[in-house]
């Protein structure tokens, strides 16, 4: 099952601009939260600041408490062993080009010492079922590279490969946003099936998208969170007048 994330004033530098001011929020468990915002107003940052990938980048830095369940990711755990239980999957597609689609969802699996054919059969397995896309795939698992797929087809694969490594919460990037309608509904879909055992959250720009698939919806601008709040009352009847100018596009 998923877990819920607490963030407390949480601020986040890539050298000297201050990306993430003093950001409080409770992500719940097993629900989709929703990120929106204009271009460059923190929200890929603060996802990138939950599993501890912001501080990939040498000159980024950030301060604040971010809990996961009882876990203080910043104090109590290494950076990989958070990436393991928050996956990731970005805003393109991004299959390993040279893998099959078994060894692209194996690839978590083996970097962690998983090498018994059957576990990895089993999960590779589970993992495609659980993206929607073992159907689609079962019998070219080692005869197709992941980048054979279509785009839509490889974002599910990306998911898949996250899901492998067993997280409890799942962060997605603006997921659909280079992907056709019908691949987007799929991913929509999918979201309320993985929401069942993993949280979720989703950055997106498409504000119907956080409308369809997400519980409560958190709305940044210049690196502050506006306000966050049930997805209904942020779209129906926000308490900042930012958040409305916004909604009903009056910017951004």
């Amino acid at each position: 099952m998923g877990v819920g994330i607490e963030v407390k004033d949480l601020n986040a530098w890539y050298g000297s601009p201050h990306t993430l001011q003093g950001i409080t929020l409770n992500i719940p468990a097993n629900r989709a939260t929703a990120l929106i915002g204009p271009s460059g107003c923190g929200k890929s940052t603060f996802v990138r600041c939950l599993n501890r990938m912001h501080e990939t980048n040498p000159t980024a830095r950030a301060t604040g408490t971010v809990r996961m369940g009882d876990v203080d990711i910043y104090a109590d755990a290494s950076p990989v062993e958070i990436r393991r239980r928050i996956g990731m999957v970005f805003q393109r597609p991004n299959p390993f080009p040279t893998m099959s689609i078994y060894d692209n969802v194996a690839s978590g699996l083996k970097l962690n010492g998983y090498s018994n054919k059957r576990e990895l059969d089993t999960v590779v397995e589970s993992s495609l079922k659980k993206a929607a896309l073992w159907d689609e795939v079962k019998d070219d698992l080692k005869k197709k590279s992941g980048a054979s797929l279509s785009g839509g087809q490889q974002q599910r694969l990306c998911i898949a490969r996250a899901l492998a490594v067993d997280p409890e919460v799942l962060l997605m990037d603006e997921p659909a946003s280079a992907l056709d309608p019908v691949s987007t509904s799929k991913i929509e879909d999918l979201i309320f099936q993985l929401k069942r055992q993993y949280t979720i959250v989703i950055v997106t720009h498409n504000m119907q998208q956080a409308a369809r698939v997400a519980e409560n919806t958190g709305f940044f601008l210049s690196g502050h969170l506006i306000e966050f709040d049930a997805t209904d009352k942020i779209f129906t009847n926000p308490g900042d007048k930012r958040t409305e100018d916004y909604i009903t596009g009056r910017f951004g």
